[in-house]
């Protein structure tokens, strides 16, 4: 039996404050918290029971509870009283004994690698060992008043966890990784394993740990996060408010958390974090921003492990679930997208519908089955109307719950009454059902939209009900005059735009119901208070139930400019009454008898000319509305039609009549619409594209920002589509150079952002397209993208990241022109780099020179179907035989720059170390080999290197020159033994090898294809005048 214990105060993993106590038997003295290491002292019964013990538990975990019982029986036998059945008292070994033989082991782990992972499985078992000897002397203890949780008795265990931390603590410092490491991670499970810990222990541990954060081995910089995120925990407002900010150990410790969190450049850190660190208030923004970070790891657990465990998700803000969702859903990582689907369809439906239950017994009630009313508030918490446009992701998240929840596809159904209460979340519900049907891989999704969905009459009949509700609150809302929209309005608005998208994806094979929604969407489309989304889905409709023969076209731009005449002489018409009732007032104050004062006259004929001022103004701004509501309709109309325009006499009476009017207005509103239309029209017509593409470059030039974008895009639009404007061979150098002169202006539009973007965006599709091949433009677009400046625009930074790479791998032209301008790149950035200072950002000259190489490498060059060329399957270089004439003709450029006066040591340097990375090959020109190989020699001879790496570089290149030209002259060798004649130009050597390596490559791909196997695509790589050289020698 235990003798008499005393207590003490203690916060739960905090500081705890010592009492004064009595030892339970006769023991020595408590180790002190800087004991040293125990010596090794003779063998004795109790240091081989527990080697035994610790022996077992580095070989498996399987045994590690039974191996703590056993354990735990030792330590009852040193620590209390212990009565054999003669009543004689063992008494063998002391509490003291036990504490320095199980330290003794805890040493020896300190120099066990990571690697092992017998140190890990003894960590496990010394923090089950505390946990369970903690809670066995915790029960033994009857008479310590339970009902204050701030006191606990001191107890073998406790003394023993204090003695094993006390020598611990020091090994924190040392300068070995490993020792830093094992005593950094037992420490941290020691604190996560136990409730409590001694009031020094703790203040040492806590000053320990934090100093291991800023360690720098990212390994024990997580352990001491993981113990940290404990202690943060529980940590007591008065130990921070107490805190002197002047000592590292003492500041407040969850803002070192918060701050580590979000600058340590370790991914394990951050995440360990992430899912250590307590979920409040404070905390909760830091860790909600990792759903940003650059680790794909660290947002898939935010959205797998920490937002499932934080509970109900309604307790966020709407724009913070809002961010969530946008975030995870559009991820470039597949996992972390999953993991969102996942927590939406089934986290966060449960906290809407009910999760699953908890019996009274404990065992698990079964889930509440599919509910519509859940899943209704679910797109309600989620705010559907704002998130479910054209950039929102309500659609994206409903795709995904679809495809996730199959029960919620089989119960839910959409009978009428479901029609007859349309919200804007039931609308929505619809809507992504049908669009998940129609847009499924297996027929089963179809044949369940047509189950469940109405038929095409029916739903017109609805869809007429709820376009009358909306024009109804429209036209009630302008009567009133407020500026605002009511609610009601907007929601109609919602559910109109839903029922339109439904229509959008109906199958009109039914002629009834094709006519009935016809004739709806044809009545629709007159009403001049319909909103713009609105209209521009109802032209979509239309367009598809006209069908996309030419017939249709034109029974569907007829229809459409009949509702644009309807809607303009209906508003014009609204206004002629009130305009007549004016004028006969007017003339019957005309006829008033001449015997008005003089005074009283002319004040009358003042307010007649204030109101007609008025009535003019209201006039002319009524006209401006009704010329932009027929614009707008006609550009909806034109997005949807691809026929010729002037085989079409609807398009050419709408260009005549409404477009040209428009693009001659004096008013800037309708100007920059008839523009666009105008755009669209373009590229319906050669002819009117070719006439008008100078009026687009005098809009970019004269123009505001939001016209100069607009401008871009069009010509981007008319160049893509007309290419021959400024390719063909006799296209007018004037026009060409212009065009050329617009997106050089445009990229160099740095105060404004969208234009910057815009031409960018533009310039980069019609260079992939090779509508343009102009290399003083693809040097801005080079230089634009390491431009410091630009790293403001994302959008320029994100679109050339892409651009670049692509556009040189892809063609070899293109890796040829980029390779012209490299030595022109990099002076400008050697001279950018000398006027700017450290702290703008500038992009290492070295680094541009190694991204230079690489996007003129051959060997990355992909011919279609035919993969890379200079690299196998397996990834092995070489694979192929490559022409590294890109490469040779960018270090002849290089040296000749180097070479050169006027060229500065810094510059000479980045480019001789290009030089000595490019790749070679016995299979390139030997005009072009021989050419490098003298300016070599000659910058090696000129003392051109003035330090070790420039001087190793060209050493370097000159002994792989001096390889190649060898390897070159044996094959010239052989061919003159074989009787192959000597003077045989040294294209047609090359050609003779690029061809026996494409036989190969053929004969390859005819056996692994089979019958019908096509032929190589290396064959492609060939230049043209290669193969006329060989045509001329046959013919010889």
């Amino acid at each position: 039996m235990p003798g008499r214990v005393s207590t003490r105060n203690v916060e739960p993993l905090s500081a705890a404050q010592k009492a004064p106590s009595q030892s339970m038997r006769s023991r020595r003295t408590t180790a002190s918290p800087n004991v040293a290491i125990p010596a090794e002292g003779p063998a004795s019964p109790l240091r081989t029971r527990i080697c035994l013990i610790f022996d077992d538990a580095q070989k498996s975990t399987a045994a590690h509870r039974k191996l703590a019982v056993n354990l735990r029986k030792i330590q009852e036998e040193c620590c209390y009283e212990q009565t054999s059945r003669q009543g004689q008292v063992r008494n063998d070994f002391e509490e003291d004994d036990f504490n320095v033989e199980l330290a003794r082991c805890v040493i020896r782990l300190m120099g066990v690698k990571k690697s092992e992972g017998a140190g890990d499985r003894i960590v496990r078992f010394l923090g089950m060992f505390l946990r369970r000897a903690t809670d066995k002397d915790a029960a033994l203890m009857p008479e310590v008043d339970a009902e204050d949780p701030q006191t606990f008795p001191e107890t073998p265990s406790t003394r023993l966890t204090s003695h094993v931390l006390s020598i611990l603590i020091p090994l924190l410092a040392s300068k070995e990784k490993v020792v830093r490491y094992r005593a950094t991670q037992l420490i941290a499970h020691i604190i996560n394993s136990l409730d409590s810990v001694d009031d020094d222990s703790y203040h040492l541990v806590r000053v320990g740990l934090l100093k291991r954060v800023r360690d720098k081995e990212p390994m024990i910089r997580v352990q001491a996060v993981l113990g940290l995120g404990r202690l943060a925990g529980n940590e007591g407002e008065e130990d921070q408010d107490d805190a002197d900010s002047d000592n590292d150990d003492a500041s407040g410790l969850l803002d070192k958390l918060l701050e580590v969190l979000q600058n340590d450049p370790s991914a394990e850190v951050r995440r360990a974090l992430l899912l250590n660190l307590p979920l409040a208030p404070k905390t909760l923004p830091f860790l909600l921003e990792r759903a940003r970070d650059v680790d794909s790891a660290t947002r898939r657990a935010l959205y797998s492990r920490l937002l499932p465990a934080l509970g109900d998700f309604r307790h966020l803000s709407l724009s913070m679930r809002e961010k969530l969702l946008r975030w995870g859903l559009r991820d470039r990582d597949e996992n972390v997208r999953k993991a969102t689907g996942k927590l939406f369809r089934e986290r966060w439906i449960e906290d809407c519908v009910g999760s699953t239950g908890v019996a009274e017994d404990g065992t698990t009630q079964q889930a509440v089955p599919p509910s519509l009313d859940g899943l209704l508030e679910l797109l309600e918490r989620i705010d559907v109307v704002n998130s479910a446009g054209s950039n929102g992701i309500a659609t994206e998240a409903m795709r995904d719950f679809w495809s996730g929840r199959p029960d919620y596809r089989d119960a839910l159904g959409f009978n009428d009454p479901f029609w007859d209460h349309l919200t804007p979340e039931s609308v929505f519900v619809a809507r992504s059902f049908n669009d998940f049907c129609k847009g499924g891989e297996h027929g089963k999704s179809e044949a369940l939209a047509e189950e469940k969905m109405p038929e095409v009459t029916k739903l017109a009949f609805f869809l007429q009900r709820y376009v009358n509700d909306l024009v109804s609150c429209i036209r009630h809302n302008n009567a009133l005059g407020e500026g605002e929209p009511e609610e009601d309005t907007v929601e109609n608005e919602f559910i109109v735009e839903q029922l339109l998208h439904i229509a959008e994806a109906l199958d009109y094979s039914d002629e009834i119901g094709r006519r009935k929604m016809f004739a709806l969407l044809r009545e629709t489309l007159t009403i001049a208070e319909l909103p713009e989304e609105i209209t521009k889905l109802v032209i979509n409709v239309l367009r598809r139930i006209c069908g996309s023969r030419a017939a249709g076209e034109r029974e569907f731009c007829s229809v459409v400019l009949e509702a644009v005449a309807e809607v303009h002489d209906h508003v014009m018409t609204d206004d002629l009454p009130a305009e007549n009732e004016d004028q006969s007032f007017h003339s019957a104050r005309s006829e008033l008898s001449d015997n008005t004062p003089t005074k009283a006259r002319s004040e009358t004929r003042a307010g007649r000319d204030g109101d007609d001022s008025e009535l003019d103004e209201e006039k002319a701004i009524k006209e401006i509305m009704i010329n932009m509501k027929c614009l707008h309709i006609a550009q909806c109309m034109l997005e949807n039609v691809e026929g010729d325009l002037q085989q079409n006499i609807h398009l050419v009476t709408m260009l005549n009549n409404l477009v040209v009017p428009a693009v001659r207005s004096h008013e800037a509103p309708i100007r920059e619409r008839g523009l666009l239309c105008l755009g669209l029209c373009c590229l319906l017509d050669k002819a009117l594209a070719e006439e008008n593409l100078s009026l687009f470059l005098h809009c970019f030039s004269k123009g505001h920002d939001a016209l100069q974008e607009s401008a871009l895009y069009i010509l981007s639009d008319i160049l893509t589509v007309h290419s021959h404007l400024v390719t063909a061979d006799n296209v007018d150098p004037g026009l060409q150079k212009s065009v050329y002169k617009i997106f050089g202006k445009g990229l160099k539009a740095s105060t404004t952002v969208e234009v910057q973007s815009a031409a960018t965006i533009a310039l980069c599709k019609l260079m992939l397209t090779s509508v343009i091949r102009d290399e003083d433009l693809l040097k801005q677009l080079v230089t634009l993208f390491f431009d410091p400046a630009a790293k403001e625009n994302a959008a320029v930074t994100q679109a050339l990241s892409y651009f670049l790479p692509v556009f040189c791998h892809s063609r070899r032209e293109n890796m040829e022109m980029m390779a012209a301008i490299a030595a022109n790149v990099v002076h400008h950035q050697v001279n950018l780099v000398d006027e700017m200072e450290e702290e703008d950002g500038a992009i290492g000259v070295n680094v541009i020179g190694s991204m230079l190489v690489d996007w003129t490498d051959a060997r990355k060059l992909v011919v279609p179907g035919g993969g890379l060329v200079g690299w196998d399957e397996a990834g092995g270089k070489d694979a192929k035989a490559v022409n590294g004439d890109i490469h040779l003709t960018l270090a002849e450029s290089l040296l000749e720059r180097a070479l050169a006066h006027g060229c500065s040591k810094e510059e000479s340097k980045v480019l001789v170390s290009m030089v000595g990375k490019v790749h070679m090959t016995s299979n390139s020109s030997g005009k072009k080999l021989q050419a490098v190989s003298e300016l070599v020699a000659e910058a090696i001879d000129g003392k051109l290197a003035t330090d070790t790496a420039t001087k190793n570089a060209l050493i370097k290149c000159q002994s792989a020159l001096g390889k190649v030209l060898g390897e070159a002259r044996t094959t010239q060798s052989k061919m003159e033994d074989q009787g192959t004649d000597p003077t045989m130009g040294e294209n047609e050597t090359r050609l003779e090898v690029e061809s026996e390596v494409e036989e190969k490559e053929v004969q390859v791909e005819e056996r692994a294809a089979g019958p019908g196997g096509r032929d190589s695509p290396l064959e492609e790589l060939l230049n043209d005048e290669d193969d006329e050289e060989e045509e001329e020698e046959e013919d010889v």
